[in-house]
């Protein structure tokens, strides 16, 4: 049926005082499921330990990066997070085109900062280093205008009160469930520290499973920071045991959440420390760039593989120490990348004033 613009508006206004808020024909309608071949740009998302905040940084090759507000963080963390600070920022486009962008819920400088009066949350000796009992998660359709929800993992189910912490979240759509699965570090106490995996509602503000185990580690250790990529049909995780000197090792499973299989070589080269791997495809090739935060160096830096057949992987160096450029920003920590269009782009770096071709 059609129908003349003064008529919609009436729909619209009667929708919205119903509590409706998605309605056809209007700028609300959510954007259609982009594919591989409209991707134009690389959108990084990273935070620094100065600011405790959201950073972005864009680019048109997958190469040279350029922070969208000249180094400076787009969301300050005290605006949005319980502890006035996050962290392990990570961002999934969902297949509805939303942007989903999940943190950690933390400050480790907040007593420094004046935010609280005490090193940590709760006590350090019973809950352990960082302890939070909180994530930050927020929903966006063009990367400027979010919805947020904090996320009290603590009170999600019963029997998660004492965890120690709840770490570096990571969301992946699972196409049987339709579902956005979201993958976290938790620990119970000041135990160690293991991934674990949930459900999340549609609204992407509350857990619909409890926590479950994701991958089971050989020894009884620490082992946090898990990243999925699903490659044709097997599902990649990198992850970081601390075993020695911490660093990056893959697992690999048929599954999304269970049956991942450990293989004990060291993905990453690096001689220091290194934790937050995410991994992001080139567009238009079969190549994949494996991210990883050497926070062991000084000053920390993120170090780059590249591979065909996630079993090879060529060191491509340090940003700023190889192929991999930043422009106008320095000590990143746990980025994590996605692809935009070109329109997606051109906005952001038109809303911050970015003079940037794509």
């Amino acid at each position: 049926m059609k129908y003349n613009k003064k008529f919609r508006r009436v729909v619209v206004g009667m929708l919205l005082l119903l509590g409706i808020t998605e309605s056809v024909g209007t700028a609300q309608r959510r954007p259609r499921a982009a594919k591989e071949q409209d991707m134009k740009a690389y959108l990084m998302v990273y935070f620094k330990d100065a600011t405790h905040g959201l950073h972005m940084a864009l680019s048109p090759d997958g190469y040279s990066f350029t922070d969208v507000n000249s180094g400076n963080q787009v969301i300050a963390g005290d605006t949005i997070a319980l502890q006035r600070g996050i962290r392990d920022p990570h961002i999934t486009r969902g297949p509805d085109g939303m942007f989903y962008l999940a943190m950690t819920d933390l400050h480790i400088f907040a007593q420094k900062a004046g935010y609280r009066n005490t090193e940590w949350e709760r006590d350090g000796k019973r809950y352990g280093w960082g302890n939070n009992r909180s994530l930050v998660l927020m929903k966006s359709k063009d990367l400027i205008h979010w919805s947020r929800t904090i996320l009290r993992v603590d009170q999600a189910f019963p029997g998660l009160e004492e965890i120690g912490c709840a770490w570096a979240p990571q969301t992946i759509y699972d196409e049987n469930k339709k579902k956005l699965m979201l993958y976290f570090t938790m620990r119970f106490g000041n135990g160690n520290n293991k991934l674990y995996y949930t459900y999340m509602n549609d609204a992407f503000t509350a857990m619909e499973t409890a926590p479950q185990l994701l991958f089971q580690y050989p020894k009884d250790i620490t082992y946090i920071d898990a990243d999925i990529t699903k490659v044709r049909n097997r599902y990649h995780m990198f992850y970081v045991p601390h075993d020695g000197v911490p660093g990056i090792k893959q697992a690999v499973s048929d599954s999304m959440h269970i049956g991942y299989q450990y293989a004990p070589q060291w993905i990453d080269p690096e001689p220091q420390a290194s934790e937050a791997p995410t991994v992001f495809k080139r567009i238009g090739q079969d190549k994949w760039v494996l991210i990883y935060d050497i926070y062991g160096i000084n000053p920390h830096n993120f170090g780059f593989s590249e591979t065909t057949d996630f079993v090879n992987f060529t060191h491509i160096g340090h940003f700023n120490e190889g192929v991999m450029k930043t422009t106008n920003f320095s000590s990143p920590k746990h980025g994590a990348v996605v692809h935009l269009t070109r329109k997606e782009a051109k906005q952001l770096a038109k809303h911050w004033h970015l003079k940037m071709k794509f």
